[in-house]
């Protein structure tokens, strides 16, 4: 309180003096109700209109110290205030994708099997799951940390993290962001925003494993690499980034709100550059129980690449997924001064909340369809314009359907619409799903390609087959792509991306 003090009583006898004795002119009294305000720690104090001042005049304390500098505490020196860039005047632009999946960790080989049609999805080696009812998944088989996280750290990380910072240094290098380009960016404008919906699972459970015995057994980094957001406080100390640095984790929909975030700090001017996407390694025995006691997933064990099939009548849940999705964002005038390779533009996008049911979707889309018109009035986009959506699509009963619904009544009349699930090569990569489904929206907009559905083979009868692609890849000029991503809780996000204009 005591380094609050000066401030404070300057203020505080400046309110409470006459106009007369503070030396300013009666015009500035007029002015708007001029506020004058004073932020000590958790406080504010607030001095609006004249009349105020007045009564506060008459009750005046007597402790009024001489030679306080009236001006300086009714004007605060300009300098210390930054005016941030109107926000419609920067335009953000994504340089540079990073992926770690089953279908490779390159974001053009990742594309180039989404686009023949290659599933990832097989069955589990990494534990002996055979009494599990579900033993398949989009299950990383190979996958080195080499270059990107030191031995040492690599061997106590939750395989969240070891993605994580893997993926999003491939992000740098594929946006060109070299050791050299990075050491003469401003830092404390450049961020990370890569989230999580599970965390450090592994690292968490055997903690637990080890404290059966005793807690001196216990990994000293236990509670923070089990953390969602020290995957990008990680990676940030590694890098030196000063900026905005945090996660978001809103189960599946955890990577689009760290995507729209990301964009929106660029958008306000508190930041450059920004690292943002998802990552999640659920694959262990208690992800995988967890998701088998909430009986969500397929038990197509035979037939491993059958088994993610969006919009199949003979559907029977989701596959679990894992790996990492990141994008590189960067505000366009910044991009362009630097020479950067431009994929996409990111126009906008939006958030809502079902505020229905825990894990089913509400009955008629309203959560979905709000969230698709906020995104198109967020990134000035008209309903016609988009002619490419990724859906959230996991290969659930009620959920293919309702998004399925709702994207028909939001673009129903566009004829040229093609609807596709990555997730049916991929499987369900929870919290990263989105990554590499943005990932998957820009590589559309950049080739002019998009890939096909899997295993539709038996679409149901209220899908327009129309709409959805069907079993090739098929040629599209992608006009405004849009990418969905859904939550466990009723969390919605849609997210926009164009070809830079």
């Amino acid at each position: 309180m005591a380094a609050v003090a000066p401030p404070l009583s300057a203020w505080l006898v400046a309110a409470c003096s006459p106009a007369a004795e503070c030396g300013a002119d009666e015009h500035q009294h007029q002015k708007n109700h001029q506020q004058c305000c004073v932020g000590g720690g958790s406080s504010m104090v607030m001095f609006g209109h004249r009349r105020e001042r007045r009564r506060l005049g008459a009750r005046r304390c007597a402790a009024t110290r001489s030679g306080m500098a009236m001006a300086v505490a009714l004007q605060p020196e300009r300098k210390t205030v930054e005016k941030k860039p109107d926000v419609k005047q920067r335009r953000v632009v994504v340089t540079g994708m990073g992926v770690v999946t089953p279908l490779g960790h390159d974001p053009d080989v990742f594309y180039n099997n989404l686009l023949d049609g290659v599933s990832g999805i097989s069955e589990i080696e990494r534990f002996d799951c055979s009494t599990f009812p579900t033993r398949i998944a989009g299950e990383i088989k190979s996958f080195s940390t080499d270059g990107c996280v030191a031995p040492k750290l690599a061997k106590r990380m939750d395989k969240f993290m070891l993605y994580l910072i893997t993926a999003g240094k491939k992000a740098l290098e594929h946006g060109g962001l070299t050791e050299e380009l990075r050491n003469e960016l401003d830092k404390t404008r450049c961020g990370v925003l890569i989230g999580s919906a599970m965390g450090g699972m592994k690292v968490f459970n055997d903690a637990i494993e080890a404290l059966r015995v005793s807690y001196k057994k216990m990994n000293p980094f236990c509670v923070p690499f089990a953390t969602t957001n020290m995957g990008s406080a990680i990676l940030a100390m590694d890098l030196g980034w000063m900026g905005p640095n945090y996660s978001i984790s809103t189960a599946c929909a955890t990577s689009n709100f760290c995507i729209l975030n990301a964009a929106n700090h660029i958008r306000r001017g508190e930041a450059d550059v920004m690292l943002c996407g998802g990552s999640d390694a659920p694959l262990i025995p208690i992800g995988l129980g967890g998701f088998v006691a909430c009986r969500a997933l397929s038990k197509r064990n035979g037939d491993p690449t059958k088994a993610s099939r969006p919009w199949d009548e003979d559907r029977d849940g989701f596959v679990m997924g894992e790996g990492a999705g990141v994008l590189v964002l960067e505000e366009l005038e910044h991009a362009k001064q630097r020479g950067a390779k431009i994929y996409a533009e990111f126009l906008g996008g939006s958030f809502t909340c079902d505020a229905y049911h825990m894990t089913e979707p509400h009955p008629e889309g309203r959560g979905i369809i709000l969230c698709i018109e906020k995104a198109l009035a967020d990134s000035g986009v008209a309903r016609e314009e988009i002619n490419y959506v990724n859906a959230h699509a996991t290969s659930t009963q009620s959920g293919d359907l309702k998004e399925y619904e709702a994207i028909v009544r939001c673009f129903g009349q566009n004829p040229q619409l093609r609807v596709n699930s990555t997730k049916s090569m991929t499987g369900h990569l929870i919290g990263a799903a989105g990554g590499i489904e943005a990932v998957a929206a820009v590589q559309a907009i950049r080739t002019g390609w998009v890939h096909p559905n899997l295993n539709l083979e038996n679409p149901e009868k209220t899908v327009d087959v129309g709409v959805l692609v069907g079993s090739q890849k098929e040629r599209c000029e992608v006009n405004v792509a849009l990418s969905n991503s859904f939550g466990f809780g009723g969390h919605n996000s849609s997210i926009l991306f164009a070809p830079l204009k």
